[in-house]
């Protein structure tokens, strides 16, 4: 193990490079403007956040982060380290849209290291995968996240969601990915920002993980445009483990992804095996001339450390005054293997074509039928002609709002009453009015189905406090959703409360079951203006005396 100072870390790297390459994919291919193909020789970079275990929790999702791309001494700390394993990408899970982002931008651009990032956050920002809803305030998030790095050059990529569908039951998430990668794309192209939109799937069983595959890259439209599928497939993979070959560990994996329409990569891979270091010898394997026909490199897990149920993960470790890392063995090995990759650059070109999608069967669950784009204005008009309102009586209200919704659902089932209005089935395909609104709105919703169905007795809109009566409402609840929701897909515009940074440039929002990062030092209780934004996968709920998929987010 070696230390290195920070001031001797930086001299390592201080030589400045021209602008860094743009990327792009052709088909199957990612290219830099040279036209060679580009291979993601990359590692994952965020130290992992406040992870609280429980049986809820059973990937160990941490619940705060620290963003790692907000501290220009940190990033100016590492950068040489990452040229020095020969890193040109860096995932990064979990970002804060209210803060500056530029010296690390920089520091990275000027080193040739691309970014991808994680547009969610964890627990209250991301696509749930009991409750799935794709909603107004996560496609305000997404967008935040992507206007404040829009004036970065090494932005390679967009994730829209990570390890969502873990299951067969869980594919009925799969329509709500979808949708969220159709709309950031619209948004993108609206903006003129020539970046790709990807998903970090985990691994699992082929009967449900290649279908996923071919969902999030098929036109169901048979269009073949590409509007309705992601650019970048990532597979968090760690089927080799120590000394493994590519025939026991990647040789079916690899024949399952050969017909991929778009670009594949490894968003996660490095197994670790209790009380062994290392060796990384699955890299050359994935930069052979077997995988790269399929595959464009991966995504080493993890730079900082990253404790998980199979072991401790992590490369350095920074000292307590944060000055300096140390290394390990498995620095060590990564970057000889890393150094030793040399993949053929073939083919020389590609071109787009997309797939029809498939459907539903007994372990693919998903419809082709998508939620629409989320509409803020609608969604306002809508909470601004309801009965009884929201009117949380406490700040930290997220966890009362799933609460307070399976009672008032519950007590209208009873009396003959429905909540299918704000239900979302990505199964059936069926989306309510009101199902792409936030919590809070749909929570008003109900609320005022409940007073209503009770006589517009004040009472009836209490809710312990939590609620108040609009005298200004004109009209039922079901007839306000009628008159102000008109579902529908169309290319989304930028939140009117969108926060901005000092420095002209700040970013946003991501999160990953083994990736996330945490600490409030950098405000992530306070990324939205509007705080009921964070009102979301924490208060999830089910009424079990319906058969609906229900969502709060």
């Amino acid at each position: 193990m070696r230390v290195t100072s920070a001031a001797a870390a930086l001299a390592l790297g201080a030589a400045s490079v021209q602008a860094i390459s743009k990327i792009t994919r052709q088909g199957r291919y990612l290219f830099d403007e040279s036209g060679s193909r580009f291979f993601i020789k990359g590692v994952a970079y965020q130290e992992q956040g406040t992870v609280v275990q429980s049986a809820d929790n059973s990937f160990g999702e941490p619940s705060t982060f620290i963003d790692p791309l907000s501290s220009g001494s940190a990033c100016k700390r590492d950068v040489s380290y990452l040229q020095d394993l020969g890193v040109n990408t860096i995932r990064v899970y979990s970002v804060n849209s209210s803060v500056n982002h530029d010296d690390c931008m920089k520091t990275f651009s000027d080193a040739g290291i691309y970014t991808i990032i994680d547009l969610s956050l964890p627990l209250n920002g991301s696509i749930d995968r009991t409750s799935p809803s794709w909603s107004s305030n996560l496609l305000d998030q997404y967008i935040t996240t992507i206007d404040v790095f829009a004036s970065y050059d090494n932005v390679l990529a967009y994730n829209v969601g990570n390890e969502v569908v873990i299951a067969v039951n869980s594919t009925v998430a799969a329509p709500f990915i979808k949708a969220a990668a159709r709309d950031t794309k619209a948004y993108l192209n609206s903006k003129d920002l020539d970046v790709m939109v990807g998903y970090a799937a985990i691994d699992g069983t082929p009967n449900w993980r290649d279908p996923l595959a071919n969902y999030l890259t098929c036109d169901p439209n048979g269009e073949g445009s590409g509007d309705l599928s992601i650019d970048l497939y990532g597979l968090n993979n760690y089927e080799w483990c120590g000394d493994s070959t590519y025939e026991e560990a990647y040789a079916g994996t690899n024949a399952d992804y050969a017909g991929l329409s778009v670009a594949a990569y490894f968003s996660e891979f490095g197994c670790v095996q209790s009380g062994q270091t290392r060796t990384w010898s699955e890299v050359a394997a994935l930069y052979s001339d077997d995988m790269t026909a399929v595959w464009s490199g991966g995504l080493a897990f993890s730079y900082f450390p990253a404790e998980s149920a199979d072991g401790q993960f992590g490369m350095v470790t920074v000292s307590d005054d944060g000055s300096s890392v140390s290394t390990s063995d498995d620095f060590d090995n990564l970057k000889e293997q890393y150094g030793n990759a040399s993949p053929s650059n073939s083919p020389s070109s590609g071109s787009d074509s997309y797939m029809n999608c498939f459907s539903t069967n007994d372990t693919w669950l998903a419809s082709n039928t998508l939620p629409p784009t989320p509409n803020d204005e609608q969604c306002e008009c809508l909470e601004s002609n309801l009965s009884c309102q929201f009117t949380p009586a406490t700040a930290n209200y997220s966890t009362i709002v799933g609460e307070l919704l399976n009672y008032a659902c519950a007590t209208l089932g009873e009396q003959g009453a429905s909540c299918d209005a704000i239900a979302a089935d990505g199964g059936s395909g069926t989306y309510g009015l009101v199902s792409g609104c936030d919590a809070t709105i749909k929570l008003s919703y109900v609320m005022s189905l409940f007073y209503e169905a009770n006589d517009n007795n004040a009472q009836a809109c209490s809710f312990n406090g939590n609620g108040t009566v609009n005298s200004q409402a004109s009209s039922a609840a079901s007839a306000a959703a009628s008159s102000c929701v008109s579902p529908s897909t169309f290319t989304p515009t930028a939140p009117a409360n969108e926060p901005t940074s000092s420095g002209g440039s700040s970013s946003g929002g991501g999160g990953s079951s083994s990736g996330s990062s945490g600490s409030d030092e950098n405000g992530a209780a306070n990324i939205w203006a509007d705080n009921r934004a964070l009102a979301g996968m924490g208060a999830a709920f089910v009424v079990s005396v319906f058969s609906a998929v229900w969502t709060l987010v």
